[in-house]
């Protein structure tokens, strides 16, 4: 339940208004919305009250677990103030500086502090986003909005403009325009929660760290479950997948000696072992794995190589030999025609998810491998590790 009303700016158009008690907004990749909110839900976060392009609401609750152990959301915020959205004049610009001058900072430091981020309101940063044309540029909506904050702060403003990055410290703000609210937001911890700590290294095509943990969810990995990527570039799903249940055991392997390299840094100490290795030709003894999380070369930054650059069947062969009887893959693919190569391999489809990718379409599939009945024949079995 809300502890006071909102409170409203008498400047026209923005009717603001500011919610007191901890609501928040956790912002996240197109397509996945319905995921980050069912995060929330079984983590007990808090009870989720608006659904919108690439956000999710909710009121969240101080004896909750704070809302930065998000994992399939890219940051997580305060909702700070908000208002109808401004249209597509540059007037609108200036109704957005008064938005800032409308939010409650008193109550957003205590507000932030208790829910796991720092105390203090240093320098000042913006990021703006917008749905449709306007006839402004989002660094206007950035550079009004943060220069009204940083004055009320008594503080600097770093702008955008320039493309260099804030000094460190900066308190991060978000202002977003959907074409129906305009909602200003003030970051919740002191960098957005899709730079993961561990991501020390990095490859072209590396995946989204809130996207891998999305797989990662949708494959239901359970203790002592064998977990494969057979594509792994940087490692970023098999680290997101060992964070979430440790008690697996995880193997990647690559082509490439530079991504090996990658993901041997970024997953260490977790319990996870890659290697170097033709997807075409699996290390993996027939049957081998559970489950199967991957984001195949098939175009994009990364091209098929090795034994994969003829044809994408012979990759769906492999799947099904290595996984178990009724085995989960959960693969990202750039066109759901790519299924056509999956069918004839006998993998049923059992969720299909459209996101954005970059700024182009993907879809997130889980399949089903064959039961035991039908599967093809056993041939020499490799060794488990890579």
């Amino acid at each position: 339940m809300r502890s006071r009303a909102f409170s409203h700016c008498s400047a026209s158009p923005c009717s603001c208004r500011l919610d007191t008690a901890a609501s928040m907004v956790a912002r996240c990749v197109h397509g996945l919305e319905q995921t980050v909110a069912a995060e929330v839900l079984q983590l007990g976060l808090g009870v989720i009250t608006y659904l919108g392009h690439r956000e999710v609401h909710f009121l969240a609750c101080r004896s909750r677990p704070r809302p930065t152990v998000l994992r399939t959301a890219d940051d997580v915020f305060l909702l700070a103030a908000q208002c109808a959205d401004v249209g597509t004049g540059r007037q609108g610009v200036g109704a957005l500086a008064r938005l800032a001058g409308s939010a409650d900072l008193g109550a957003l430091l205590p507000l932030r502090d208790g829910h796991g981020g720092p105390g203090a309101l240093t320098g000042v940063e913006v990021s703006a986003s917008f749905l449709g044309r306007r006839n402004f540029t989002r660094y206007d909506v950035e550079d009004a909005v943060g220069r009204a904050l940083a004055g009320r702060l008594g503080t600097g403003y770093h702008s955008r403009r320039a493309g260099t990055a804030p000094p460190a410290g900066s308190s991060g703000w978000r202002v977003t325009l959907d074409g129906t609210r305009a909602s200003l937001l003030l970051r919740i911890a002191d960098r957005p929660l899709h730079r993961r700590p561990y991501k020390r290294c990095s490859v072209p095509g590396t995946l989204h760290p809130p996207l891998a943990a999305a797989m990662a969810r949708m494959a239901g990995i359970r203790p002592g479950d064998t977990v494969l990527d057979p594509c792994c570039g940087a490692g970023t799903l098999l680290a997101e997948a060992a964070a979430q249940q440790p008690e697996a055991r995880y193997v990647g392997v690559d082509l490439s000696a530079e991504a090996v390299r990658a993901a041997q840094g970024n997953t260490a100490g977790l319990p996870v072992s890659i290697g170097r290795a033709d997807a075409g030709r699996l290390p993996i003894p027939d049957g081998g794995v559970d489950r199967v999380l991957s984001n195949p070369p098939w175009g994009g930054q990364v091209g098929a190589r090795g034994l994969l650059a003829g044809s994408t069947s012979r990759w769906w062969a492999e799947l099904r030999r290595v996984l178990a009887p009724d085995g989960t893959a959960v693969v990202l693919l750039p066109d759901a025609d790519d299924l056509s190569a999956a069918l004839r391999q006998g993998f049923t489809p059992v969720h299909v998810q459209r996101v954005r990718v970059s700024g182009a379409q993907a879809f997130l599939v889980q399949l089903t491998a064959p039961g035991g009945q039908g599967r093809p024949a056993r041939g020499k079995e490799g060794a488990a590790q890579p």
